[in-house]
This record gives C-alpha cells, sequence and structure tokens, in this order.
C-alpha cells in the first residue's frame, strides 16, 4: 500500500490558540452548544435592492441600508400590534408592503410545520390573523398580494386579503388519505420539500399537487404518554409509510383559475407508469407551468411545461441516467428575467455543471466544465452579464464562488482556501460573501458590485475569544491511498499533549452516505475535540460514495449500499493501525443514520474494530423508504442480492467487538423496527452488546437531557471498551 501523509492544515490561527489555552473542554460544554458559531441572521433582501430587513430579539423587524449596515427603520414591532408572542419567522410581499409572519411552530417531519399564521399591512400598521390563529401549513402569500393560500387538514384554502373572506379550494382532503398542497411523508424526507403549491407570476392560478395516499401502507410506533391514557395504556402513532418495493401515493397536479373559479387536472401521465412528480413550479411566464416527472428507478428525468388553461403538458426536457439522476438537477433550476431561457444542473458529463436551455428545450450551451462539481448556481447579473456559482473546483474540501462573463472567462471571486458562499441582492448590486474554514469561525461582509468590502455583517470574535481560553487540538486533513488503488481524503485530531512515541486508541466518526461529505474545509468544533483531551485519536474518513468527486466516485455504489464504503472504512482502519502511535487493538468506529449502519456493517465484515456505537442505524434496506433506497438499490424484488450481502441483520452472525445500539421509539425515518430486529438476530447469534433506548425520540434523540445523557453514554461505553 502506498501511503500518503500530508498535513495539508493545521493552521496557525488555531495551532496557536491550542498552544495558549489553560482550561480543558468540557463533555456538556459542547453538548449545550457553547461552541457553537453564528451564522446569518434571519435577514431578507428588500425589493428596492437598497435594503434588507432582519428579524431581531423574536419581536421586532427591523430594516438595513445595504450600503451602510445602518438601520434605516423599524418594519414591525409591538408597539404596532395589538399581539404578543415571538415571531419565529416571516417573508415579504413581493413589493415589501406586507409581512407574513409565523409563531407557535410546531414541528411535523424534518421539513413541514404547523404555525399560526398573521398578516402584517407595513404602511397600514394593520395585523390580521389568518384561520382565526388555527395552525396552518403550506402558507403561500400571491405576487398581488390580495391571496394566502394555505393549508388545514388537508385541504387548501385561500384567504382574500381585501375582503377578508376564505374561499375552499379542495374537499377531499383527510388524514391518511388525501392530501392538498403539502407533500406525504416520503416526498418531504426524500425530496426536501413542505409545500407542493405555488401561485403563478400574476396570481391568476394557484398549482398543487394531490397526494392519493389510500394504497400507501400504514406505520405505526407506540407513544408513551405520562396523560391521558387510562389504565396506562399506550399510545398509537400512526401514518403512511412506503417501504422499498412497496405502494407509494398517487400523484397528481391540479390547477385552480381563480377568475373563473375552475379547477382542472394538468394532463401528466402517470397512469401506465409509477411516476414521481418531485416539483411543481412556475416559469417567468403565467402561461407555463413547469412540472418535474421522474421514473420510479430516478434514472430518467422529464422537465415538463403546462399551460395552466388546457392542462397539456410539453416535454422540454428528458434525460436519461445509467444509475440515478441526482436532486440538483430538478430542485435548482433558475428562469433568468428574459423570460427566454434558464440554467439547468446535470451529470451527464461526469461532473455536476451548468448548462443553459432555451425555454422550447433547445440547449444552447454548456456554461461550465471541468473535472469538479458546481454546488451552487446563484444567478445571473443582466447588468454584468455574468454567471455567478459556487464550486469544489480547487479540491472536494473546499468551496469557492466565481462569475462566468458572456465571453466564457471565469474568474474566481474567493480565493481564500476554505468555504466560501454568497448571497446577492435582487439586482446584484449587494451581495453577503460568507466563508469559514477549519482554522476560521463562520464571518460574513457585505460587498458592492465592484467587488469592494463595505462593512462585517456577522462573526464570531466572541468564540474565537473564547477558544483561546482554551487547550485543544486542531483537526489536520490529511490524504492515502487505499489497497484498492483510491485516494481517500480524512481530517484527524490526534489526542492532547501528543507523544509519537506512544500508542493511542482511535475512535473513528463517518457518516458515509450517497453525495455526503463530512471532511470539508469549515469550522466545526465538536466532542472530538472533548476526546482528544480523553487520550483519543479522532479519525474522519469519506469514503468511496461520498460526494463532491464527480459522478464515478459517488455512483459507484449503486445497487450495493454498503460495499465499497465499508471496505474503505475498514481499509482506513488498517491503515491508521500500521502508524507507530496507534494502537491497533483498540480503534473503534461510530456514526449515526447512515453512518450507524456503516458501524454496524463494518464490525460484521472486519475484526479490526474493538468497539462501535451505531445510532438510529438501517440495519436492513428494505425496512426503508422507496424514495431513497430504490434510488441507489431499486426494488428488493430486482435486486435481492444488493439488498442482503450487505445487510447487518443478515450478517449479525458474523459481528466482532463491542457494540452499543442507540435509537429513539418515535423515529419517523429510520424505523426502531432496525434495532429491534437487528438486536433479536445478534441474540440468536449468541454476541453480546449494549443497547440504550429513548422514549418517544425521534432520529434526531433530542429534547430535555436527552442529547447530554446521550454523550455521557457514549463516554461510558468508550471508556470500558476502548
Amino acid at each position: 500500500m502506498r501511503r500518503i501523509f500530508i498535513a495539508l492544515m493545521a493552521v496557525m490561527f488555531v495551532a496557536l490558540q491550542a498552544q495558549n489555552g489553560s482550561k480543558q473542554v468540557e463533555l456538556d460544554e459542547i453538548v449545550d452548544g457553547e461552541f457553537g458559531q453564528k451564522g446569518l441572521p434571519k435577514m431578507t433582501f428588500m425589493a428596492d435592492g437598497q435594503h434588507y430587513a432582519s428579524l431581531e430579539g423574536g419581536e421586532r423587524i427591523v430594516k438595513y441600508a445595504l450600503k451602510t449596515g445602518k438601520e434605516a427603520g423599524v418594519l414591525m414591532s409591538p408597539k404596532y400590534l395589538e399581539w404578543k408572542g415571538d415571531i419565529e419567522g416571516f417573508e415579504f410581499s413581493a413589493d415589501n408592503n406586507f409581512i407574513l409572519f409565523w409563531t407557535d411552530k410546531e414541528k411535523v417531519y424534518r421539513h413541514s410545520f404547523k404555525a399560526r399564521y398573521y398578516l402584517y399591512d407595513v404602511r397600514m400598521k394593520r395585523l390580521t390573523a389568518l384561520a382565526e390563529e388555527e395552525r396552518l401549513q403550506g402558507v403561500t402569500l400571491s405576487p398581488d398580494n390580495k391571496k394566502i393560500a394555505y393549508v388545514k387538514d388537508n385541504n387548501i384554502f385561500v384567504y382574500h386579503t381585501s375582503f377578508q373572506t376564505n374561499r375552499q379550494i379542495t374537499d377531499d382532503g383527510e388524514y391518511n388519505k388525501i392530501i392538498n398542497g403539502i407533500p406525504d411523508w416520503v416526498y418531504e424526507e426524500e425530496f426536501a420539500t413542505n409545500r407542493m403549491m405555488e401561485w403563478s407570476p400574476d396570481s391568476r392560478f394557484l398549482a398543487w399537487m394531490r397526494f392519493d395516499e389510500s394504497q400507501v401502507a400504514e406505520f405505526s410506533f407506540p407513544w408513551y404518554q405520562d396523560e391521558g391514557v387510562e389504565q396506562g395504556y399506550l399510545g398509537r402513532y400512526v401514518y403512511k409509510y412506503p417501504k422499498a418495493g412497496a405502494v407509494n401515493s398517487k400523484v397528481s397536479a391540479h390547477v385552480f383559475d381563480y377568475e373563473n373559479k375552475v379547477s382542472r387536472q394538468i394532463k401528466v401521465d402517470t397512469e401506465n407508469e409509477e411516476v414521481y412528480l418531485p416539483r411543481i413550479f412556475w416559469t417567468k411566464s403565467s402561461e407555463k407551468l413547469g412540472i418535474a416527472r421522474l421514473n420510479r428507478h430516478q434514472n430518467n428525468l422529464q422537465i415538463l411545461f403546462a399551460n395552466p388553461k388546457s392542462g397539456i403538458c410539453t416535454i422540454v426536457i428528458n434525460e436519461k441516467n445509467e444509475r440515478y439522476i441526482d436532486q440538483q438537477s430538478y430542485s435548482d433550476i433558475v428562469f433568468l428575467e428574459d423570460g427566454e431561457h434558464f440554467v439547468y444542473q446535470s451529470e451527464k458529463d461526469g461532473y455536476n455543471h451548468l448548462y443553459l436551455y432555451a425555454m422550447s428545450g433547445r440547449m444552447v450551451r454548456q456554461l461550465t466544465q471541468g473535472e469538479f462539481d458546481v454546488t451552487a448556481f446563484y444567478g445571473y447579473d443582466v447588468k454584468a452579464k455574468k454567471y455567478y456559482y459556487q464550486a469544489a473546483k480547487k479540491s472536494p474540501l473546499e468551496r469557492e464562488v466565481y462569475a462566468l462573463n458572456h465571453k466564457n472567462e471565469v474568474e474566481c471571486i474567493t480565493p481564500e482556501a476554505g468555504t466560501s458562499a454568497i448571497k446577492f441582492s435582487p439586482d446584484f448590486q449587494y451581495s453577503i460573501r460568507s466563508f469559514s474554514s477549519a482554522a476560521k469561525p463562520f464571518y460574513a461582509d457585505v460587498y458592492d458590485r465592484k467587488s469592494v468590502k463595505l462593512y462585517n455583517v456577522v462573526n464570531n470574535e466572541k468564540l474565537e475569544e473564547k477558544l483561546a481560553d482554551y487547550q485543544f487540538t486542531p483537526k489536520a486533513f490529511f490524504t492515502f491511498e487505499t489497497t484498492y488503488g483510491d485516494e481517500l481524503n480524512g481530517w484527524m485530531v490526534k489526542p492532547q499533549n501528543f507523544d509519537e512515541n506512544k500508542q493511542y486508541p482511535v475512535l473513528m466518526t463517518q457518516y458515509s452516505g450517497p453525495g455526503s461529505q463530512q471532511v470539508k474545509n469549515s469550522f466545526a468544533f465538536g466532542w472530538e475535540h472533548y476526546l482528544s483531551a480523553l487520550g483519543y485519536m479522532v479519525v474522519c474518513v469519506d469514503g468511496r460514495g461520498t460526494g463532491f468527486r464527480g459522478e464515478e466516485f459517488k455512483k459507484c455504489t449503486y445497487r450495493q449500499l454498503g460495499h465499497y464504503e465499508s471496505d474503505d472504512q475498514i481499509a482506513t482502519a488498517k491503515y491508521l493501525g500500521e502508524l507507530p502511535y496507534v494502537d491497533a487493538q483498540r480503534i473503534g468506529i461510530w456514526g449515526w443514520s447512515y453512518g450507524g449502519f456503516m458501524t454496524s456493517l463494518c464490525m460484521s465484515r472486519s475484526d479490526v474494530f474493538k468497539a462501535g456505537i451505531a445510532v438510529a442505524p438501517v440495519t436492513h434496506f428494505k425496512f426503508y423508504d422507496t424514495v431513497y433506497t430504490e434510488r441507489f438499490m431499486r426494488t428488493p424484488k430486482e435486486n435481492p442480492d444488493g439488498y442482503n450481502d450487505y445487510s447487518p441483520l443478515v450478517l449479525a452472525d458474523n459481528l466482532e467487538g463491542r457494540l452499543l445500539l442507540v435509537h429513539g421509539t418515535a423515529d419517523d425515518n429510520v424505523h426502531y423496527q432496525n434495532t429491534i430486529d437487528y438486536s433479536e438476530a445478534l441474540v440468536q447469534a449468541g454476541k453480546q452488546f449494549e443497547m440504550q433506548v429513548y422514549r418517544n425520540r425521534n432520529h434526531s434523540i433530542y429534547g430535555g437531557h436527552t442529547r447530554k445523557h446521550l454523550y455521557h453514554r457514549f463516554i461510558d461505553f468508550l471508556e470500558r471498551n476502548l
């Protein structure tokens, strides 16, 4: 094995802090978020291009001048309202004359929530409560400010702001049967959306998706209640969850014509084949409604433009892939202001790049090219004739922002080594450029169109000052080549007061899921720094299947999830075990969700790990949902070997080392069923293990003192077994 160990980044600033500090990092400080960094505040660019608005203290929305950063007025505050409470989020009307805000938020699933919504008239200083302050979902204000669509009890309603009247658009909504305007569970989780309805640019049409989930199988789990259950019996939570190979919701697209008060179904062919409709969106024209249509294998994407009056669709893009099409292709389409073009993202040349299309579907040209992935598109500045995008061009670990002009010349406008991003004002006159690196916590500055820095809008100087008081070891990045010939990227945190003549235990941390990334040059301060104080070395490596290294590196795991990912984690452990300062007999591994799957799988495919922690693991992909699983594996019927060959449940007999299983009983994502069935398989295989269960906790396992208990449980297990 050829080994390359390159300490790419033990940056002097952080190293200096580590040398000068005297205080030791405490675990509770980490868990309580005392080393968390500030990000951008809840700020929104205003329509005039000269101001932004920020929510402050949960009660005031303040306007600031982009040119100076100085306060330019208070748009809303308690003194204007006959209402008391905490504002949890807001959005402007297109002309900024109205503010739609919400409070008393109640989380539903990962992205969705219910809340009480209010409309505030900025000029008249008048407040209106929607739906008599009932909790609503999917709320959206029309561009003309006259109508607000929302979902209540799975039905769509429209509130007219001038007449203060409600119109019910659908009447067939029913829990666990019919959903209008918001996604079902699997669409929300795997297509990352919490609303499936949009107003047309002229405010005449409301387009939405209807989900018929009546044939989708129900899943339920017990709910342990303190009150309200007679004689000690359990409650139950029941919802629709399609597992791999099972029936999905039947989805259809609809439009309500507010002018003629009529609804019509869009003629998307979903009858002859099982398909997904993961996005519905308007172009710059109210005559063209966009719909993304994806086959069940998710390797054929069609972008359709529909006429909202006739319901007839035209296929504009029809892309096919041998494996699967990633979400950025249908999630990040940007329509240009000229109304004649749009920018589309695709991996069709082996890397994710930007393509310019005419509205007819004719590809005008490929905008970006090269052996790197574009990671975000920020838009087209008409005045400067420049396309702005983010890319991992210099290294998969880095993110830079680039400008591409009409002469096809590319300029890197954020050359610093680290992670850069940008937000533009509507007219591109101002931008907010943010940055962080392993050595530098997040900060953001405001620039003008000429790239002149105007002022700092957020920084983490207090965190930097706090860190200076502590003794800790900084992250160092490295690269090594496996026996399979792949060069992998990683980071490590060595034990405090490291002595190369001693041997230390290692805890490997990873996620490893398709397209993910854990090894990135951005700031994070976690429990690895506490572990280093206890004498552990902590290492993280992104193996094959992870993202931002091109399509082949990411998609090589297709139809065999777990195979190459576990090969690479095992190869990492063997590589580390040969380093003179690593105790090869004390190497552990841990991970959450996909990382929990990987932990338990690695411990059944090798004896190199002495201990492991698997949190909320998938133990067999037959237990997981249709959209995610089949994207990478196809169905269990089509690919039985792929499901079984790398399943911890199937390989329970082979488990080596000490394992801690952790799960929440109310995990709506990776069901507790995964851990229960796996634990039974381990019992019958005669394998000893430990298990920690958290009552009524979901996939994130938090609430009350739960997180603190969880991490102390980790430490207790590691101290006894590693």
